[in-house]
């Protein structure tokens, strides 16, 4: 994990759902499924989901599920929603539908898997922790 001055960089290997499934069934070799490993990605609270660049996307070969609005520092705007990937973050995962972002856009990790993660901003040491009210421990609330 890197840090500069007011982002929070992790580490994050994104994989096709799908090709995970198939592995599963016997019909697709470990080795064959479609990932990505970036060094860079961007924690980013004020984001809701995954995000991924437009080329990372179809290099996973993912497919669009829908079509949503967001609102952005630039305006509203309409974006791409796609199939199901594993995202794993310091050890932990979880499936996650993704974002299209444009190809000159960083990945950003938004609240939806950082809270299904149950990792936490530590902003003091810029980096991502396991949740407090956890213990530190990967937990989810059921109440």
């Amino acid at each position: 994990m890197e840090t500069t001055v007011g982002k929070v960089l992790v580490s994050a290997t994104v994989e096709n759902w799908s090709d995970l499934h198939e592995v599963s069934l016997g019909l697709r070799a470990p080795a064959e499924v479609r990932s990505v490993t970036v060094a860079d990605a961007i924690v980013d609270t004020g984001a809701t989901m995954l995000s991924l660049p437009k080329r990372m996307i179809e290099g996973l070969g993912l497919q669009r599920v829908r079509t949503r609005r967001a609102r952005t520092a630039a305006g509203v705007f309409d974006f791409g929603v796609y199939s199901l990937v594993r995202l794993e973050v310091q050890g932990r995962e979880c499936p996650m539908e993704v974002a299209e972002l444009p190809d000159e856009c960083p990945v950003l990790i938004g609240q939806l898997p950082l809270e299904h993660m149950d990792w936490v901003v530590d902003p003091v040491g810029q980096r991502l922790i396991g949740n407090p009210d956890h213990g530190g421990e990967e937990m989810i609330d059921m109440f």
